[in-house]
């Protein structure tokens, strides 16, 4: 069911991204009279799941699910069609238009894209708020269990208080520097250090089996009794705080699993803390170290034990705008940063480029329109600044070369067009089975 529920959030995104960016092609194109002969979401090799002809233009759905496009009369495209450009130009073709008009239909996916993730983050502000957890609130610091940030120096209990320079406010903050992390703050014991990140610290991480960073610490509250637990007749209730095993305290999990591996395989007493009274439950641990409990609890829960605090946000519709705004911004200058990242091999980031099951590793196994819409307002700030790379093949290799033409005054011809198209096709099909044989690779190798 976890699966069904992946898959559908996937598709979905993916096919109103696809659809909404060759709308913003199809637009501008049939504004400025230009025949637009196909509408495609996804691609129609050979032959096609659907397809409707209504009036000039053929509506339809491919089997391939790599992408989609429209096919504008008079324009060199994936499609090649290489009969129709050695005839005499007609007006309702795209070569025919002025170069600003092509600029503004090759422009105008992109832009959909980017007026989309801007409106769901002001959508998002206004419907949800935001929320995130005070950094200073957290004062046993960070869990940190990941073999490179041990490697490098660092271990739980480091409270880290800045990256390259910039303090760290809230949780959130820490995810969204470590991509560009260079030296990193932290105090322990109530003394200040820090550590400098080597230049490969990306692809090494990209080659660490383990994907955690710096987590919350998190208490040891029940959530649910395992099926076939040893523990399954003490009278445990969901929501049970454990806070000692054998007399030994602990306030974190992390805790509980160090002293818990001396215990394996014995029966213990604990102490439990349910609804303000103290209860004391014999327990057995078994020979791997564990109760046979599994924990969680929601932020307000964990905040009302005093854990840490939770900032919630509230907006009127004028404060979601700028809100939403701003994140989108952070949002797009994020993805160029790690852009340039992946296009630097001296940091090793491409090993972490991802394709299509990256992508669909992010969508959570639960349904939640919040997360939808979060990931999709991401995918399309990606999907658009993809789009706008100067490659042949793409949005941004056909505005490379009508600003050429602009510029210079002379359109190039269509014999080397047709040659960019092709070499911006392979380097395309080798971008998608680089960043898919990652996939791969991290599926058979890790």
């Amino acid at each position: 069911m976890e699966f069904v529920i992946k898959i559908s959030q996937f598709l979905l995104s993916l096919s109103l991204l696809i659809v909404l960016h060759e709308l913003g092609h199809f637009i501008p194109a049939k504004l400025f009279k230009t025949r637009v002969e196909k509408f495609y979401l996804f691609f129609d090799v050979k032959y096609s799941l659907f397809k409707k002809k209504i009036g000039e233009t053929v509506y339809g759905i491919g089997w391939l699910p790599l992408g989609g496009y429209v096919k504008i009369s008079g324009m060199i495209d994936e499609s090649m069609d290489t009969e129709q450009m050695a005839q005499e130009p007609q007006p309702w073709e795209f070569r025919s238009k002025p170069s600003w008009q092509r600029l503004i239909i090759m422009l105008g996916g992109v832009t959909v894209n980017f007026i989309l993730a801007a409106v769901i983050y002001i959508f998002m502000a206004f419907s949800y708020g935001d929320s995130d957890i005070d950094a200073k609130s957290i004062k046993d610091g960070y869990l940190i269990t990941n073999p490179l940030l041990i490697e490098l120096g660092l271990q739980t209990g480091d409270n880290i208080t800045a990256i390259n320079g910039q303090e760290i406010v809230n949780y959130s903050d820490l995810r969204k520097n470590l991509l560009s992390a260079q030296l990193v703050s932290f105090e322990r014991d109530g003394e200040s250090m820090s550590v400098t990140f080597p230049e490969d610290f990306l692809g090494r991480l990209s080659g660490s089996k383990s994907r955690s960073f710096f987590e919350l610490r998190r208490p040891f509250i029940v959530s649910i009794i395992a099926e076939g637990s040893l523990n399954a007749g003490q009278d445990l209730q969901q929501g049970d705080l454990l806070t000692s095993i054998d007399g030994k305290s602990f306030k974190y999990f992390d805790e509980f699993e160090a002293l818990a591996s001396d215990y394996k395989g014995q029966t213990v007493s604990a102490t439990i803390l349910r609804a303000g009274e103290t209860l004391t439950k014999t327990l057995q641990i078994d020979a791997n170290g564990n109760l046979g409990l599994i924990k969680g609890a929601n932020y307000s829960t964990i905040e009302a034990l005093g854990y840490f605090k939770v900032v919630e946000n509230s907006y009127t519709f004028g404060e979601s705008i700028g809100v939403g705004l701003d994140r989108f911004t952070s949002q797009i200058s994020s993805y160029w940063t790690q852009l340039k990242l992946i296009f630097s091999p001296s940091t090793g980031a491409y090993k972490g480029v991802g394709g299509f099951k990256a992508i669909f590793d992010i969508f959570p196994d639960t349904w939640s329109w919040q997360s939808f819409w979060g990931i999709t307002a991401f995918l399309s700030i990606m999907l658009g600044v993809l789009n706008l790379l100067p490659i042949p093949a793409l949005d941004g290799g056909h505005v490379m070369f009508l600003l050429y033409e602009m510029v210079s005054g002379r359109k190039p011809s269509d014999k080397f067009m047709e040659y960019a198209q092709t070499a911006g096709f392979f380097i395309l099909i080798a971008l998608v089975l680089f960043a898919n044989g990652n996939d791969i690779f991290k599926a058979v190798f890790d």
